[in-house]
């Protein structure tokens, strides 16, 4: 029998590594939310001038906030199945998905040689999550959870001024903040 030597034929340390690895992926993965206390930094909300201001506003802190509107939703969603436990057992599976799929992700996520942007990955996700918790029969429950989930997030956006908030360039013209701007070329 042939040995190649780029595997690794030792397997006393590979659980460790693993464990390993997956603490720094949660780390840096979570790295990526903002800090709650900016979420929750009461000076900064206010209500909008008019409705414009108020799109303006949801637009910038959902780019903005995006990870933390994710967990804010999947918290409530959560909650609301504990008494169900067939949904939460489904609904646990689903949130390894997610770990693995949005929340840890490195680096894009490719099939087929095509990159998927993380608003792609994000719109499947939780379609696909409502899709197997509503096969459990609980679809009242999740529904009215996922409703909350949105109408806490649109509220929260509307009311967080963006005046404190520093965008990279690269994350705004993802959001669309900057569809008609040109920034100078050095």
């Amino acid at each position: 029998m042939a040995a190649y030597g780029t595997i690794p034929t030792s397997s006393g340390g590979s659980s460790m590594e693993y464990l390993s690895r997956a603490k720094e992926r949660i780390k840096s993965g979570l790295g990526t939310r903002r800090p709650w206390k900016i979420v929750f930094n009461f000076r900064s909300l206010g209500l909008p001038a008019g409705f414009s201001d108020a799109l303006g506003r949801i637009r910038t802190n959902v780019a903005y906030f995006r990870m933390n509107y994710a967990i804010a939703v999947l918290l409530i969603l959560f909650l609301s199945l504990l008494w169900h436990p067939i949904s939460l057992i489904v609904f646990v599976v689903m949130m390894a998905v997610w770990l693995f799929l949005y929340f840890l992700r490195d680096e894009p996520l490719v099939i087929f040689h095509r990159t998927i942007d993380d608003r792609v990955v994000l719109a499947v996700l939780s379609v696909l999550t409502l899709i197997f918790l509503l096969l459990t029969h609980a679809t009242v429950n999740i529904l009215v959870s996922v409703l909350v989930g949105v109408v806490v997030v649109l509220i929260h956006a509307a009311l967080r001024k963006t005046d404190d908030l520093f965008l990279d360039e690269e994350a705004a013209e993802r959001g669309g903040l900057l569809a008609g701007e040109s920034s100078p070329q050095p």
